[in-house]
This record gives C-alpha cells, sequence and structure tokens, in this order.
C-alpha cells in the first residue's frame, strides 16, 4: 500500500517546522454572518496569526450581507439554512472549486471549527492529503437538544462526536472545566485549553455612565441586574425570567437591563415587560451597558467559556452564574459571585436578592471579578496556540513517519544467492 506523506515532513528537519510560517485552513459554521463568542474568538486568532506572517485560509457559509468586517481571506461554502435556527447555516461539505482551492493552498494543518458536514468533509480530506487536523469545540450541541425537543437525538450525537474529536490531533476547549467533560467522556485524545481574553482597555469599571442610565429611566440607586447574550432558550432564558419574577412578586428593587437580539426577543419582552431591552451592542456601547449595571446574571448551563461572563468581570461586576462549564471556570462560589445549581430558581431568586440588598458585599466581588479578569491577555494565550498549532504538526509527522518505517520493516525483499 503506497503512503502519501507531504514532501516536507519527511525531507524537511522537524525542528524546521518550528521556525516557518505556517499555512493554516479553518473551518467554521460562522464566519462573519452572526456575531457571537467562537466568532469573535476565532476572528482574533485570525488576526493575530496574520500578525505572525501565517498564511490563513477560512472556509465558511455565508450570507448576502456579513455581520461585520472579518479577519482574514474566507471562501464560501455551500450551505442551507439551520432548520429551527435559520439565522445560522449548515455547511453541506467541500466539493467542486472550493476543494480545489483548499487543494492548491497546500495547508500545513486544518483547523476545524465545527463538527457539522463541513467540518466532516474536512476531517476526511485532512485523512486522504496526509495533512494534521485538530479542532476547537466551541458549542455544545448536545445540550442544546432539550431546549428544541430533540433528546431522542443525544445518544447518536455523542458518539458521533466522541469519533469525530478522536481523530483530530488536539481537542482546543476553553476552559478547564470544559476540557475535563471532554476528556472525561472520551472526546480527544489529546484535549488542550485555549482559552480566551478581555480587552481591558475597553471593558472596565471607567465605562460607568450615570447619565447613560438615566436616559433609560435608571435612577441613582436602582440595582441594575444585567443579561448579555443571544436571546435563544439554550441562553438559561426560562430560568432567568422565573428568577426574575420571583423578586418581582416580593417587591425587591431592582431594574432589568437586556442586551442583545435573538429569535426569543419578542416572547422574551411579553413575559418581562418591565425590563430594558437595547437590542445588539457592540464596542464601547458594550461596555458601558456592562459597567453600568450592578449586577451580571448568566443562567446558562450551554456556556464553553462564558465570554459575557468574562466581559461582565472585566467591568467590575459580581457574576451570579449556572453551577456548570464554563461559568465555573471563572467564577469562584462567594469570591467574584456565586454559582447556582442550573434549575433551583428559588436558590437564583435568593441569592440574587442578597447581592440586590448587600452593597458592600457587591462591590467587593466586583473588585474581585475586576482583578481575576487581568488573567485573561489575548496575546498571550494566542501565542500559545501557534505552538500548539507547531506541537500537532511535529507530533503528526513524527507517527507518519514511524508508520512508513513500520511498514517498510515489513516488506523486506528476500534475498538470493545468485551463486545458487
Amino acid at each position: 500500500m503506497n503512503i502519501y506523506i507531504k514532501e516536507q515532513s519527511i525531507k524537511d528537519p522537524l525542528s524546521h517546522c518550528q521556525a516557518r510560517p505556517l499555512k493554516i485552513a479553518l473551518f467554521s459554521g460562522n464566519y462573519n454572518y452572526v456575531m457571537d463568542g467562537p466568532v469573535r474568538a476565532l476572528n482574533k486568532l485570525v488576526s493575530h496569526l496574520e500578525k505572525k506572517d501565517m498564511n490563513v485560509l477560512v472556509f465558511s457559509p455565508t450570507t448576502k450581507n456579513a455581520n461585520f468586517k472579518h479577519a482574514g481571506t474566507l471562501i464560501s461554502v455551500p450551505s442551507l439554512a439551520l432548520p429551527g435556527r435559520s439565522e445560522y447555516r449548515l455547511g453541506l461539505g467541500i466539493r467542486g472549486s472550493v476543494q480545489k482551492k483548499l487543494e492548491q493552498f497546500d495547508a500545513d494543518l486544518f483547523h476545524i471549527a465545527v463538527p457539522d458536514y463541513l467540518g466532516y468533509s474536512a476531517l476526511k480530506l485532512a485523512k486522504r492529503w496526509r495533512i494534521p487536523a485538530v479542532s476547537s469545540f466551541h458549542t455544545r450541541f448536545e445540550t442544546y437538544l432539550k431546549y428544541y425537543n430533540a433528546d431522542w437525538a443525544k445518544e447518536y450525537i455523542i458518539k458521533y462526536m466522541r469519533y469525530f474529536y478522536n481523530s483530530c490531533e488536539h481537542v482546543y476547549a476553553p476552559c478547564k472545566s470544559m476540557a475535563q467533560e471532554l476528556a472525561g467522556n472520551s472526546m480527544g485524545k489529546d484535549v488542550r485549553i485555549w482559552s480566551r481574553g478581555v480587552n481591558r482597555s475597553v471593558f472596565n469599571p471607567s465605562m460607568r455612565n450615570i447619565k447613560w442610565r438615566k436616559t433609560l429611566g435608571i435612577s441613582d440607586n436602582d440595582i441594575v441586574v444585567g443579561f448579555v447574550g443571544r436571546l435563544v432558550l439554550e441562553k438559561g432564558l426560562d430560568v432567568f425570567v422565573e428568577t426574575i419574577k420571583y423578586i418581582e412578586n416580593r417587591g425587591i428593587n431592582h431594574k432589568i437591563l437586556i442586551v442583545g437580539e435573538g429569535p426569543e426577543r419578542y416572547a422574551l419582552q411579553k413575559r418581562l415587560p418591565k425590563a430594558i431591552f437595547t437590542g445588539f451592542l457592540e464596542g464601547n456601547d458594550l461596555a458601558k451597558a456592562y459597567a453600568s449595571s450592578d449586577i451580571f446574571f448568566n443562567p446558562s448551563q450551554t456556556e464553553t467559556f462564558g465570554n459575557v461572563t468574562l466581559e461582565a468581570m472585566a467591568s467590575g461586576l459580581p457574576c451570579l452564574c449556572a453551577n456548570a462549564t464554563g461559568s465555573r471556570s471563572l467564577v469562584v462560589n462567594g469570591q467574584n459571585g456565586y454559582l447556582i445549581d442550573p434549575n433551583n430558581v428559588p436558590l437564583y431568586a435568593q441569592t440574587l436578592t442578597k447581592m440586590i440588598n448587600n452593597p458592600k458585599y457587591r462591590k467587593l466581588m466586583g473588585n474581585n471579578s475586576y482583578e481575576k479578569s487581568k488573567r485573561y491577555d489575548w496575546d498571550s494565550i494566542l501565542e500559545s496556540m501557534i505552538k500548539n498549532y507547531r506541537q500537532a504538526i511535529l507530533s503528526y509527522q513524527k507517527c507518519q513517519i514511524n508508520n512508513l518505517n513500520m511498514q517498510n520493516s515489513l516488506h523486506v525483499p528476500s534475498i538470493v544467492n545468485p551463486a545458487e
């Protein structure tokens, strides 16, 4: 059997891979048409790689109108609207002119950021072309199913995810708690942490704006409970609403500030008619909304990291979160906020009431949040990804060379004595 190994894998000294610029092919289900946490991280990564003279080609579904200006070179792949969540697209694989562009690019590494059919197609091509593939874990698809009456598919999804992630050299989880869960579920033979950073020059307590609060009808004495994120069921919106109604019925002084857009906005406005909805915000406007709040409330059980929680921490807010992956790596119970059993609405309400009624402790926890956020620096985090890439390539090359040597040793030709 013939084994094709890229020429540089054998000919070039392995140490050479440590110095030269790399060519990375990145595959994502969304790169520029919906702004969310994974997309922010991937665009940050591509921007950093290009600053380091890396050559990056991104393959993703696109829409007629991009939501924002993306980093790097983007190749559109065929796609269709995702059933039940039409704002997202489902990639239909790699073929035709898209495959030709990918082949001509001659990547050193495939970074697959989505385990859908686009990711599966990329994984198959990586195997066929003998290119190392790594994957980053962004979405807990198996936890979404219960919100869309599809729990029947959970076993199949988990089985497929095991196959997919175990086929990659590395799997990058955004935090320790998510990495532990992946490893515990046998999803990935080498699970590593690719954390997230926060821009503290934008997100910080100095962005608090009393005038802005007043334009929204918020007085100096009002305690603002903030929520930031996509307005979708899997963000824990039912628990959020039930908790707020619980404290409303007990006359606890508060204002609700909801930042974000999504398919559940209309229903959420009907359920929380007193809440203030700002719609989608970004940059300084988003930073102002965080810092002008007093408590950050994130009841999502589906986070893989929690970018919004980190931004709230950098803005000096105490955080009330679900005791689940992502939040568990950011919030230390009783130090910079509280972690609550995910579906325990009475405990959420009691804890939120305690936070509202205790300004001194709220301030102390907010200061702790701000200090803890200083650990999350984008430059050092993204630089570690380049090291991970190089290590993945090196280990793959060594494995291919070992396999080739083993095959050669099994096919030693017999020696014929010409004198016989």
